[in-house]
Formats: C-alpha cells, sequence, structure tokens
C-alpha cells in the first residue's frame, strides 16, 4: 500500500490556499490501515448523494469519484459559502498483494467504507518440513518441536 509522505500534506495545503474555488477535482480526506486479512479504507463524503459515489479498478489503480451538488437559489445574497460543489477524486496505488476482485464498499452518514481484502497468496503461511531421502517415505517434522535425536543429528 501507499506510504506517507510529509510533502502530499503541504501540496494539499498549497492547493487549497492556491486554487480558485469551485474548478477542479477535490480531495477527500481518508483514512487506512491493515486489520487482519483486509486493509479499511474510510473518506469523508458529507452532504453526498451515494449514487453520485463511483469506484473502478483498473488493474492495480482503485478510483473513487464523488460529486456534491449544491443547491442555487435565485436572488439571495450570500453572506458565507464555503460548502463546495463540484467533483472529489481520490487514487490509490493498490500494489500486488490485493484480491482486486473481492473489494467492497458501503456509504453511511457520510463516510464511504471500502473494504480490500489482501490475496490468499499474499497472507503468510507455514511451510512443512519434510525428511527423508530418495526412495524412502517422506516423513513431517515439526520445526518448533524437534525431538531431541533431530537435535543431535541435525548439522551445526
Amino acid at each position: 500500500m501507499a506510504s506517507y509522505n510529509p510533502l502530499r500534506d503541504v501540496e494539499r495545503l498549497a492547493d487549497v490556499l492556491l486554487s480558485e474555488p469551485l474548478r477542479g477535482p477535490r480531495q477527500m480526506p481518508m483514512d487506512l490501515y491493515r486489520d487482519g486479512d483486509h486493509y479499511l479504507l474510510t473518506a469523508d463524503l458529507p452532504g453526498m448523494d451515494p449514487g453520485s459515489v463511483d469506484i473502478d479498478v483498473d488493474g492495480q489503480l482503485l478510483t473513487i469519484r464523488a460529486e456534491r451538488t449544491l443547491p442555487d437559489a435565485e436572488n439571495v445574497k450570500w453572506i458565507t459559502r464555503e460548502r463546495t460543489a463540484g467533483s472529489f477524486l481520490r487514487q490509490l496505488s493498490l500494489g500486488q498483494g490485493i484480491d482486486t476482485e473481492r473489494i467492497s464498499a458501503s456509504y453511511d452518514n457520510g463516510v464511504l467504507c471500502v473494504t480490500i481484502p489482501v490475496s490468499e497468496r499474499a497472507k503468510p503461511r507455514k511451510v512443512e518440513v519434510m525428511t527423508g531421502g530418495a526412495g524412502e517415505t517422506p516423513q513431517t517434522i515439526q520445526a518448533s518441536d524437534p525431538t531431541p535425536a533431530q537435535l543431535e543429528n541435525s548439522p551445526a
């Protein structure tokens, strides 16, 4: 998964301060962590119509898009207007150990939750140690529980 880059926070602040309002895609704040055999991504999308949220997986690239529209009131004089309308976009490179076929998502109370499972071949597994030479029947030994005879006969 992606690693933390402190310069990304500076870039976001510069984008907010230097960009013109209501132009171009905006980023959504998100958290991403691993919990056992899956990653969990949560993104804040308050006030979004769930039908406007679009999630695509293309190879190892996950793209989240959302659109917020605000009512356009005629003949009003705005005192302040801090809520932004427009497109919101976030893209993540998933890496090779992800099961892209089983990614799932839900949206509740303005929070998008995307579950990204780790593929079976990327999960840790035990490897059995076999003994026996050619023509002999192999025997499985437990590497964590050797017998005294195994310890004496093992090469140093």
